[in-house]
């Protein structure tokens, strides 16, 4: 999602007569997009700005803005403070950037962090200047109305809103007229999508009737509200993935009530069941925290057995980090230690490691079409891209290019990648 919001921030200053450029040392402004999901995100923050310090002593006149949900919640501090930030800019004032940066040129800091009930950027047709021509992001929503204890993202970016789907419809339109092959639609709960008339699996029928040549995925789902609806209208077309991603952040029914997830362990696992009788093998991604407040050994290994009951084939795997203000930070006490916070992330590491092996030895001698996205890391003579299922694979070029349909073989794997050879 951030990198989609840099691409409509691109988008407001391209319009008014500016240029992506490439390194920090040529530009007149460099914007920092941030995230306050977790403290060691915000850190980075601070040590890029120190950066950026030494850049504006060589050039006095370089503008430097902190952009997105940090300069949310940090607005002050990051004006008073770092005498570095010239503009502070929160996720719903993008389109004002223009004249912000007029301000900062007339001598005053450009701060806008207020929040909207209705702002989506629907009309802005985002830059993807750092694109691979193959795969875009399109937002479909903004902002959430689950209050998760643990999180931040409520109070940064504001209340739930959906785009219109005509807006949409007209974006995707336009990224398979410029040959992209696949769109990932983005919200930070994509099932409570709404318009009048259509709902997201509504939506997302629309979207796959677009080109049967375009794949089509989307995150992220909520437990409580992914319906069967959507579910079977994956399966009625091909072009949408076969790909999940389903947030458990723990396998306790107390932690998940602590967390105000508004689900069972129990109902977690009906979603399970569900996707797996609809969408036989559909992979299934998930997020996890460790350490959060209370939790104890039994919590903890109660998360690692709803992984095996699972099987995830892929985790985002965080310690719990409090986020001031959250209702958790307000009225729970953070008393996991972090040394038994950073032992239990690593045995839920360590397992997802296994189930993710495990969930590619399937594939291994079996054809499977891959969407190639770019090349290799290792070597300019390998391509890789994703199946369906979201599992990537890396394979020689031969005679295809970047954008094509792929079909590979995989000869073997490790956790991570399936591998096939030439």
């Amino acid at each position: 999602m951030n990198v989609n919001d840099s691409e409509v921030v691109a988008s407001v200053l391209v319009n008014r007569g500016y240029t992506v450029c490439s390194e920090p040392q040529t530009a007149d402004l460099i914007l920092v997009n941030t995230c306050s999901i977790r403290e060691n995100a915000e850190q980075r923050i601070w040590g890029r700005l120190a950066e950026f310090r030494s850049l504006k002593r060589k050039n006095p006149a370089l503008m430097v803005g902190v952009i997105g949900c940090m300069a949310e919640r940090l607005k002050e501090k990051l004006i008073e403070q770092e005498q570095v930030v010239d503009l502070v800019v929160g996720p719903d004032a993008y389109r004002e950037l223009p004249n912000l940066v007029q301000m900062v040129k007339s001598g005053q800091k450009g701060v806008n962090v207020e929040l909207s009930r209705e702002e989506t950027y629907a009309e802005i047709e985002p830059v993807r200047y750092d694109s691979n021509g193959v795969s875009a992001f399109v937002s479909i929503m903004r902002g959430c109305n689950n209050m998760c204890a643990y999180c931040v993202v409520p109070y940064t970016r504001g209340a739930e809103r959906s785009r219109s789907s005509e807006s949409i419809l007209n974006e995707v339109r336009e990224l398979i007229k410029a040959g992209y092959k696949e769109v990932t639609l983005l919200g930070q709960n994509v099932d409570s999508y709404s318009e009048p008339g259509c709902s997201f699996a509504q939506l997302l029928e629309k979207v796959a009737l677009l080109s049967p040549d375009m794949r089509v995925r989307f995150s992220t789902s909520h437990p409580k509200d992914m319906s069967d609806k959507v579910l079977h209208v994956m399966a009625k077309y091909r072009n949408i993935c076969k790909s999940i991603h389903l947030p458990a952040q723990s396998g306790s029914t107390r932690i998940l009530e602590l967390m105000n997830r508004t689900y069972t362990r129990e109902e977690y696992l009906e979603r399970i069941k569900a996707i797996r009788a609809v969408l036989p093998g559909c992979s299934i991604s998930t997020d996890l925290i460790a350490g959060f407040c209370t939790e104890t050994e039994e919590d903890h290994q109660q998360t690692l057995s709803l992984m095996r009951e699972v099987g995830y084939d892929f985790a985002f795997m965080f310690i719990y980090s409090e986020r001031p203000n959250t209702k958790a930070a307000r009225r729970y006490k953070d008393d996991v230690s972090e040394e038994v916070k950073a032992r239990r992330l690593n045995e839920i590491i360590v397992l997802q490691n296994e189930l993710s092996l495990k969930g590619k030895q399937p594939y291994i001698g079996k054809t499977v079409e891959v969407l190639a996205e770019g090349y290799s890391k290792k070597s300019g003579e390998k391509l890789y891209g994703r199946t369906t299922q979201n599992q990537v694979v890396v394979f020689p070029k031969g005679d295809n290019h970047i954008g094509d349909y792929v079909m590979v073989a995989p000869a073997r794997c490790t956790s991570a990648t399936l591998i096939a050879e030439s």
